[in-house]
């Protein structure tokens, strides 16, 4: 009997200690500068060079969003950031600006009388505008965790590198900016929210 209690408590331990590390809220040194900043922790998954005004984005093998683009330029970048449970889990935001509007929708689960809604993500759409730019912060959660959490609210000012949300466990988190940028971001690179430069903005 004693060796059950002790599993469970090995077990309960560890639980524990992961969602610690989990929710931790590591300081973030925000550069200087005319640049966008990543919104998340993770790695870039793909960068889609568009002048549609709507794009598909897949999530991982299961699941995918539709966004529309025109709401931020003619011909934006589209920068998809996946989350690990390992990442940190607080998105930032890129700019310094106004939030301009926030969209929540919902998401849908292998409905077979409606195969184009089957495996589509709950999402949260966050557009920041300020003086020259206007970009729009996309979170998107899991089929199995759908906790999108958003800190601001409609003509919230907010600094660049800011909090602006989080997402619970296994997330995806996508930034869609106008084409007019200096592009540094690159498929494979490693995210740090707040912190990596993900493009500089041309004068």
């Amino acid at each position: 009997m004693g060796w059950v209690i002790l599993a469970f408590s090995i077990v309960i331990s560890a639980l524990i200690l992961f969602l610690f590390y989990f929710y931790r809220d590591p300081k973030r040194l925000i550069p200087g500068g005319n640049n966008i900043v990543a919104p998340a922790d993770g790695k870039i998954i793909s960068i889609i060079d568009t002048s549609k005004n709507e794009v598909k984005i897949k999530k991982g093998l299961l699941g995918k969003i539709k966004t529309l683009t025109n709401d931020v330029a003619g011909e934006c970048y589209v920068i998809s950031i996946f989350m690990s449970p390992f990442d940190v889990h607080i998105n930032r935001a890129p700019i310094a600006g106004t939030v301009k509007s926030i969209k929540h929708t919902k998401g849908s689960f292998f409905k077979a009388y409606d195969l184009e809604k089957s495996l589509r993500n709950e999402k949260n759409e966050i557009i920041i505008q300020n003086k020259t730019l206007r970009i729009k912060v996309i979170q998107i959660a899991g089929f199995l965790a759908r906790r999108i959490k958003c800190y601001v609210k409609k003509k919230e000012k907010v600094n660049k590198g800011g909090k602006i949300g989080m997402i619970a466990l296994s997330s995806q988190t996508t930034i869609v900016i106008p084409k007019v940028v200096g592009l540094k971001a690159k498929i494979g690179q490693r995210m740090k929210a707040g912190l990596t430069i993900i493009a500089d903005i041309k004068n």
